[in-house]
């Protein structure tokens, strides 16, 4: 067949839109070659070059294949890599495996990652065993669960440090008990420690280590609090919506001669649901930022605030029992070891205004200024004002005050922390061995 354009002068829009079409295989290269009225090999060679063109356009500046640093790839960095993937990388056994295969060519089987995991394991747990726990002054103690299993965990407040992480099948005053005292072993003596109101878990501490204090955790009674507030929110809302729908009825009133009544119902409904939601948060606003914040009064009077809540709880439980009595009860039973954190912070600022030489209440002052953040103007007219009243000595306290509170936890939410860590490398296992939380307490 004669062709219609030498290959040499057929036109450029022609030769891009071949090797486009060579380049994307949707049309055979004979056929190509048929229709332009050029050869098999040059529809070759304008696919090659486009391939290569194409090439160009992507290629970075700088080659990505050139050659950064060396690695001395061993047996051991293989090992590390293997725990790497796994701890670091929150990946599985067969993760481990493609990744060998894929991009070192290394094969590697699941009982291999097994192997290196046992045997880090038990440097791990000989490691655990040999540390001195003795400085530890507050542990925060918690428990999480895998599917029926409860783990025992337990840090150091200060270095969040995790001296307890150990699977058990209950989660009783024994098996905490036990725990602890296995770590007492190690030197384990805390001034206190922090927990939420777990009847085994305080149970298992007064068995084992007697009179020693457990603070109570504002965490989960504050959250505790706003759950309650939330619904009874969504009712008063939930309220609204149906009156709302009931005056849009209003047209119909000669059908339902009791429309108006109903009507009127539901005001009284939706002003009796945000009464009582506007109270309940008010109160739970005060206990926050007035009784349980570390900022704040001395012992004494936080207890008279406490009292006062609970107290306006009560007043208004009848309305919605159901819901109101579990926190009104749960804030009777725990105000004692909620508060405890201000005992420790009243000692501490006591003994602060014994060394300076000045009245307690100087020395409060300078706590209770760290609830205003520091960009407000009230915060540096109260920092002002102290300044001018305690002359030179003012630095000194008011680092020394900050430095107290800094060193006075309130609740376990160190350790909540560290158990939605664990929470990712929990899913990646069907049992949790003692080996393999040994190995997680150290990393």
């Amino acid at each position: 067949m004669t062709s219609l354009y030498p290959a040499a002068k057929l036109p450029d829009s022609e030769r891009q839109n071949m090797a486009v079409q060579a380049l994307a295989g949707s049309v055979p290269v004979s056929q190509l070659a048929l229709q332009n009225g050029v050869s098999r090999k040059f529809v070759y060679q304008q696919k090659s070059m486009a391939s290569a063109a194409l090439d160009k356009v992507f290629a970075s500046s700088a080659p990505d294949d050139e050659v950064l640093f060396a690695l001395p790839v061993t047996k051991t960095w293989l090992r590390q890599l293997t725990l790497g993937v796994t701890l670091i990388g929150h990946g599985s056994y067969r993760g481990v495996v493609e990744l060998m295969r894929d991009l070192l060519g290394v094969r590697i089987s699941e009982g291999t990652v097994h192997n290196v995991h046992q045997a880090a394991a038990r440097q791990a747990c000989a490691i655990n065993c040999g540390i001195d726990l003795s400085p530890i002054r507050v542990g925060l103690h918690d428990e999480i669960f895998q599917g029926s299993q409860s783990v025992l965990a337990g840090i150091d407040a200060q270095s969040t440090y995790c001296y307890l992480l150990a699977a058990a099948e209950h989660r009783d005053a024994d098996t905490w008990g036990i725990h602890l005292l296995d770590a007492s072993q190690q030197g384990l003596n805390p001034d206190y420690t922090i927990a939420d109101a777990g009847q085994g878990l305080r149970a298992g501490q007064k068995a084992a280590w007697g009179d020693k204090p457990c603070h109570g955790d504002v965490f989960h009674i504050q959250h505790q609090c706003e759950v309650l507030a939330n619904t009874l929110a969504s009712i008063a809302k939930g309220a609204r919506s149906r009156r709302k729908k009931l005056q849009a009825k209003s047209g119909e009133a000669r059908q339902d001669p009791d429309l108006a009544d109903r009507i009127a119902l539901a005001w009284q409904a939706e002003e009796g649901a945000h009464a009582l939601t506007v109270d309940i948060r008010t109160l739970i606003a005060w206990l926050s930022y007035d009784v349980l914040a570390l900022a704040g009064p001395s012992l004494d009077i936080r207890n008279e605030m406490f009292d006062f809540i609970v107290a306006e709880f009560g007043r208004r439980e009848h309305i919605d029992p159901r819901r109101i009595r579990p926190v009104r009860v749960a804030l009777q039973n725990q105000r004692d070891d909620l508060l405890a954190f201000a005992r420790v912070l009243d000692d501490k600022l006591a003994a602060i205004a014994r060394t300076h030489q000045l009245p307690e209440h100087v020395v409060r002052a300078a706590c209770v200024l760290h609830r205003k953040p520091s960009t407000s103007p009230s915060y540096w007219q109260g920092w002002n004002r102290l300044r001018a009243g305690m002359g030179r000595k003012f630095h000194a306290i008011f680092d020394a005050v900050a430095l107290a509170m800094a060193q006075t936890p309130r609740s376990s939410a160190l350790v909540e922390n560290l158990n939605s860590r664990l929470r990712n490398y929990f899913t990646l296992r069907r049992q949790l061995g003692g080996s393999y939380l040994h190995l997680l307490q150290f990393f």
